[in-house]
């Protein structure tokens, strides 16, 4: 009788561990996988925050770009009067408005060489006093520069937002996520600016 009993409490035993064991395991693979879903959900919303928040800080610039590309026909036509002959400035600058590029990598490009453009275009009023006397040549440069002080600030801010974005999209494990995701590393924006050329001084 004892060796029987002996061995039913050993089968019920084992049985009641294996029942254990595996409702034990079944816990623990769904509190690791309600961890793994919370921490790509956390992971996912911050991806969205940055990609937001580098399509704001770009909206920034674009506004302060759209500024500066108003000012320049004034700018051109008050500059027209004074030195008509050079026609080659001013085809230039137009050239360069008109040109249509989408790519961060490719607007500063186009940027910067309008901004090599509005330097010469500046550089005119040393060879032309009375332009550089004019008052209206003067608020035209003085309204550039204010421009592009803030375009330098939203520039600043902008970079900042792509930093904070890539590092998230490149580290692990949440470039897992963004890849699954289809999240992109942002361009930086680089310019080089015509208020930071040799200019004139106009304030006389």
């Amino acid at each position: 009788f004892f060796p029987a009993f002996s061995a039913w409490k050993k089968y019920w035993c084992i049985k009641v561990f294996k029942t254990i064991s595996g409702t034990v395991m079944t816990e623990i693979l769904i509190t690791l996988a309600v961890v793994l879903l919370g921490t790509a959900i956390w992971i996912y919303n911050r991806l969205i925050r940055n990609r937001n928040r580098v399509n704001e800080a770009w909206a920034g610039i674009d506004v302060q770009l759209q500024k500066r590309a108003e000012l320049v026909p004034n700018l051109v036509q008050t500059v027209k009067g004074y030195a008509t002959h050079e026609s080659s400035v001013f085809e230039e600058v137009a050239h360069i408005r008109k040109t249509g590029t989408k790519s961060v990598d490719a607007r500063a490009l186009e940027e910067t060489a309008l901004s090599r453009s509005l330097g010469r275009l500046f550089a005119l009023a040393e060879d032309y006093p009375d332009l550089k006397a004019n008052e209206g040549f003067q608020q035209l440069h003085n309204s550039l520069i204010d421009i592009e002080n803030h375009l330098q600030f939203a520039r600043r801010y902008y970079n900042g937002a792509v930093r904070d974005n890539n590092n998230i999209v490149e580290s692990f494990p949440s470039n897992i996520v963004a890849g699954l995701f289809n999240f992109k590393l942002a361009e930086f924006f680089e310019i080089e600016l015509a208020s930071q050329r040799s200019a004139p001084d106009v304030n006389l």
